[in-house]
């Protein structure tokens, strides 16, 4: 493979010596001592080489040596034109010197243009960006402008700006108009906002293949246009879980240069039903809790998910409640096997090689799955029964920068599969235990009143007997599952039998403990409680790379 290629060579700046290597992914110049020790690395990807022509390679970015500071600007390969061998210019801060003859001219033409026909994206050359300015605080048009549209025009990028006026309408939009010639869709905003495009794409594209989103067993179409997010919300849990960092200049250059992270998607159907999609969170009970309380307090911004929670932890609320579960198979990947999905992430790479090799011309990543979900086999599905504090199920990690490691640290991008997390009624502290794990490096699963489960659907029903007339205040649908397919559904009950926890000052925070929860659908309330949720393997893609290893760039000029 072209990413197994090492190239190496020493070249001089004035006095200093610098050891240059090319590989696959990253190219890497290591300023050496005299006692050949290195002494500092600098790695641009290769990903960034956007050009290579007959004796020319060049990367970003693309300055002149009059005004950059920055250590590394420019290299390229050229023939003279007395048409002597090829050699090497370099532009190191405000030194330029050559390297005519003692490099492996030849190679390096010759991997760098192989390196970039095999994994140099296709950058976007017109976006349609859609601009919120409510979320956060109220300065996406703001942070746009001055900083995104700048980075754009150098790239030559040209864009369509639709500043949105009211809830849906960038969904409404790319649901009803003509998106010939984008090669992308950019949200400026929070992950409210990325929802918005994210049903909009999805709804889009599966109108356009005849495709119908209500029906549970549908194989959706994978989306063609791309998805970029320019941070500017009160929440960016997707941008932080797809970059490792929200930082505006960062997600821009990652739309610049055309980064491509595929995303895996699940859809949540009540009966014969779509209501949503969601990529991060979807949480019934205290997560579904402290989205309904902090609705009721928008005006006081960020701050309110703080207070919310707070308030619902006190109110030590539990619910009732069936879950079936459909597993994934555990010697691909486990929610506890402490892997990081990061950049290049082998197991995702797996994933994408076995879903690709079987794939019918629809281009669905996951109709072997689908197949399972729809079969009457025996035995395949798990049932647990009982009361919950919360029960969550996502397709990512969930991080953001109070919870590094998010809420299943070990969950995947682009795999097909989703962690189910079942938190079962418990003494206050210890849930207090649980939601302080978030925030530290230590195992949040390895507690008695925790499960966590890599799956590929999941059920939720409200138990038999339960009381409708409250439900229904609630808001939510009677409708109920069928119980049929139900009944042909293998169970697993939990080993202990759950004891529903005295209240805790309760009082305090609520006139009356309500019968069921709602389900927080990556930040919106969900008008139903009883659902089925599906993962569709990588049916989106962001303009991201995933999360990028540090330790591992910094000493990749010694990796071979």
């Amino acid at each position: 493979m072209e990413t197994d290629l090492r190239l190496e060579s020493s070249l001089w700046v004035e006095s200093k010596r610098y050891r240059a290597v090319l590989t696959g992914w990253h190219f890497n110049w290591t300023e050496v001592d005299k006692k050949n020790r290195d002494r500092k690395t600098i790695s641009v990807p290769v990903a960034e080489v956007i050009g290579v022509e007959e004796g020319r390679v060049e990367i970003l970015p693309q300055k002149s040596v009059e005004d950059t500071e920055k250590d590394f600007t420019v290299f390229y390969v050229k023939r003279s034109s007395s048409g002597g061998s090829e050699g090497l210019l370099w532009r190191l801060g405000r030194t330029q010197f050559s390297c005519p003859g003692r490099v492996l001219r030849d190679q390096w033409t010759k991997h760098l243009r192989n390196a970039l026909k095999t994994h140099s994206p296709v950058r976007p050359h017109r976006l349609l960006v859609f601009i919120n300015p409510f979320g956060g605080k109220k300065k996406g048009r703001q942070i746009y402008h001055s900083l995104v549209a700048p980075l754009f025009e150098l790239a030559g990028i040209s864009s369509h700006v639709i500043v949105t006026e009211r809830a849906n309408q960038a969904r409404d939009h790319l649901l009803k108009k003509d998106l010939t010639g984008f090669d992308g869709v950019v949200c400026v905003g929070g992950d409210g906002m990325f929802s918005e495009i994210l049903h909009g794409l999805i709804g889009r594209t599966q109108q356009e293949a005849g495709l119908c989103e209500n029906d549970p067993a549908v194989t959706l179409q994978p989306c063609p246009l791309h998805i970029g997010i320019i941070p500017a919300g009160s929440t960016d849990c997707v941008c932080y879980a797809t970059v490792g960092v929200i930082d505006t200049v960062t997600s821009a250059l990652h739309i610049i240069i055309g980064d491509s992270q595929p995303l895996d998607v699940c859809s949540v159907h009540q009966a014969s039903t779509l209501v949503g999609y969601s990529v991060s969170l979807l949480g019934y009970g205290f997560y579904g809790d402290v989205l309904a309380e902090s609705e009721k307090r928008r005006w006081m911004g960020p701050l309110r998910y703080d207070y919310s929670g707070t308030m619902v932890y006190l109110s030590n609320r539990s619910y009732a409640g069936v879950v079936q579960y459909l597993p994934a198979d555990p010697e691909l990947s486990s929610p506890r096997d402490r892997t990081r999905c990061l950049s290049g992430c082998s197991v995702c790479s797996r994933s994408t090689e076995r879903l690709f090799s079987n794939s019918s011309d629809t281009g669905s990543l996951y109709s072997t799955h689908l197949s399972q979900l729809s079969s009457d086999s025996e035995g395949e599905w798990v049932k647990v029964e009982g009361r919950f504090r919360c029960v969550s199920l996502t397709c990512m990690s969930s991080s953001c920068p109070r919870s590094p490691l998010g809420l299943s640290p070990s969950a995947h991008l682009a795999d097909g599969t989703g962690d189910l997390i079942l938190v079962w009624d418990t003494h206050p502290l210890s849930f207090l235990k649980f939601l302080h794990r978030h925030t530290s490096t230590q195992d949040q699963f390895d507690l008695p009143f925790v499960e966590v489960h890599r799956v590929k659907a999941v059920r939720f029903s409200l138990p038999s007997g339960h009381e409708e007339e409250e439900y229904e205040e609630m808001g939510g649908s009677s409708v109920g599952m069928d119980e049929e397919n139900v009944s042909r559904i293998g169970s697993q009950q939990h080993l202990a039998e759950q004891k529903t926890a005295s209240p805790f000052l309760c009082g305090l925070c609520c006139r009356k403990a309500p019968a069921v929860s709602v389900w927080n659908c990556d930040g919106e309330i969900l008008p139903v409680t009883e659902v089925l949720c599906r993962i569709h393997g990588q049916l989106v893609r962001l303009y991201a790379r995933g999360i990028e290893d540090k330790a591992a760039l910094h000493n990749c000029s010694y990796e071979c």
